[in-house]
């Protein structure tokens, strides 16, 4: 009974000596005194007022204290003092010692070491040490500006979570979101919902992301997007180094050329400013977009480089494209936009029709008005194949040269080592006889994909045989290989690998 009656002592003694820590100090004032019947139950203090709290100080012109409720309402030039860390200024405040929260209103400035805000009416808990405005506010600190509508500052954190209308700005950089997570300390920003990002260079937006305004780092999610240079880069995340000139993305890439008609798509990219290039892998895809019919690029990797008017597209490693009217497959692939000059190397073949066209290297030239092609160029072991139903129509040369009028084949000049077998037909496509032919050079007219007319530059030699007559070791040219099952059917097949054929089955 004794110790019980000791602790129910200890714990009142206590619960006084809180109370009496937690009142309201009067450290200084001119005038004290009350007015009963104008404000009941207060002190009114007046001139120099002074008060002390839990480690902080008030200074104002007047103040009434309600010294029961531990209330004090502070009037004109309202100064706060926590522990040397934090100031403010207000016109007005009022303060509840027993919960420690103060209200400020009127030209309210706050300072703490790491910046200084400034609005019309702030909450303070010194609790908690959060102060929460809703009437907009400015913040200031060494590295930006951050103004909103709404907002929270830890003070412990050095954070403020600034709701509506928010805006962080510098002379180099600005910020707007709606919601976001900004560190005075750091200059480090978390949004969360659509925000932008605009600096001198680009514009960026997402839905989610991070941003370090000092050194101007970045990581955009969700639905993030960067415009810069005459280019759109989209992609499930986005990172960037503004003072590296470097970018890179993850997921979902897409990177449009707005000035060459160019989408590039992938799983992963990288960005270099200062060479002015991308690097694509993971299903790389390049589009050249044409109102009729776009050309469709793949490729292990894709490496695009150069200024707008002078951009070179190049893929590495099983290179296949794909266009309604035109098809190819390769080991390698340089496209200049400038120039409109289409290279393939190791081992390519392009559909054109029905002519299956293989050499050591094709080169292509587009119209750069129309974007159609223009011509044709083989370069060494030039062998143009066309299936027929009676066989394969063969052209075969040292170097092959063609024309194109609406993206087909017009005319084919075969320069050095020429040979050729085909079969002619008559108007009725029946089959009248088969051509086995040398010259060094041939002059070949087409239509409708099908030889039309062949002229013998020099004097050939060689045969025409009755269909019946042909003999079969003659079927084939020498390094004749027929691709057609590495022949994109349709746009997707693009991705489909199969291994590059390297030695004639016809030998």
């Amino acid at each position: 009974m004794k110790h019980l009656l000791f602790l129910l002592i200890l714990t009142v003694n206590f619960s006084f000596v809180s109370a009496q820590q937690k009142k309201i100090k009067i450290l200084n004032s001119e005038q004290t005194y009350k007015n009963q019947k104008k404000y009941p139950g207060a002190i009114i203090l007046n001139g120099n007022v002074k008060v002390s709290h839990e480690g902080a100080t008030l200074d104002c012109n007047k103040a009434l204290f309600y010294q029961e409720k531990n209330v004090l309402h502070a009037y004109g030039d309202v100064f706060v003092n926590q522990g040397d860390t934090i100031t403010q200024k207000s016109n007005y405040a009022n303060y509840n010692g027993n919960t420690q929260k103060v209200i400020s209103w009127g030209d309210v400035v706050l300072k703490d070491p790491s910046m200084r805000l400034e609005t019309d009416t702030l909450h303070f808990d010194r609790v908690t040490q959060e102060m929460t405005y809703d009437c907009f506010a400015t913040i200031t600190d060494d590295n930006n500006q951050l103004e909103s509508q709404n907002g929270v500052y830890a003070t412990d954190l050095k954070r403020f979570t600034a709701t509506t209308n928010v805006v962080v700005h510098n002379p180099e950089n600005k910020l707007e979101s709606n919601h976001l997570d900004y560190y005075t300390e750091t200059g480090q920003t978390y949004f969360y919902g659509p925000s932008t990002i605009t600096t001198k260079e680009s514009v960026a937006v997402a839905r989610q992301g991070f941003y370090d305004t000092k050194v101007g780092i970045s990581r955009l999610t969700k639905d993030a997007k960067i415009y810069y240079n005459n280019r759109i880069i989209e992609g499930d995340s986005i990172y960037s180094d503004k003072e590296k000139g470097f970018a890179s993305s993850t997921g979902n890439i897409v990177m449009t050329d707005t000035v060459n008609q160019t989408i590039v798509k992938g799983g992963y990219a990288e960005f270099f400013k200062d060479n002015d290039s991308v690097f694509v892998v993971k299903r790389a895809m390049a589009i050249s977009i044409a109102e009729a019919d776009s050309l469709f690029i793949h490729g292990d990797t894709l490496l695009i480089t150069g200024k707008p008017d002078e951009r070179i597209i190049r893929a590495y490693h099983k290179v296949k494209f794909f266009k309604s009217d035109l098809r190819g497959k390769c080991d390698s692939l340089h496209t200049n936009q400038k120039l409109g000059i289409t290279k393939m190397f190791k081992h390519p073949v392009i559909w054109s029709g029905e002519n299956q066209i293989t050499g050591d290297s094709i080169h292509l030239t587009s119209n750069l008005e129309t974007s159609k092609l223009d011509s044709l160029f083989i370069r060494r072991n030039a062998f143009i194949i066309q299936k027929d139903s009676a066989g394969f129509s063969q052209i075969k040369g040292k170097n092959m040269y063609g024309k194109f009028v609406d993206n087909q084949l017009e005319s084919l000049l075969t320069k050095g080592n020429g040979e050729v077998i085909n079969y002619a037909r008559d108007e009725e496509k029946k089959l009248i006889a088969i051509l086995n032919m040398i010259c060094s050079n041939i002059l070949f007219s087409l239509e409708d994909n099908g030889i039309q007319s062949i002229k013998f530059l020099m004097k050939p030699e060689g045969k025409t045989y009755p269909p019946s007559k042909y003999p079969a070791d003659k079927k084939f040219l020498k390094g004749f290989i027929w691709r057609e099952s590495e022949k994109p059917l349709e746009r997707d097949d693009i991705f489909i690998d199969e291994p590059v054929i390297k030695t004639n089955l016809f030998l």
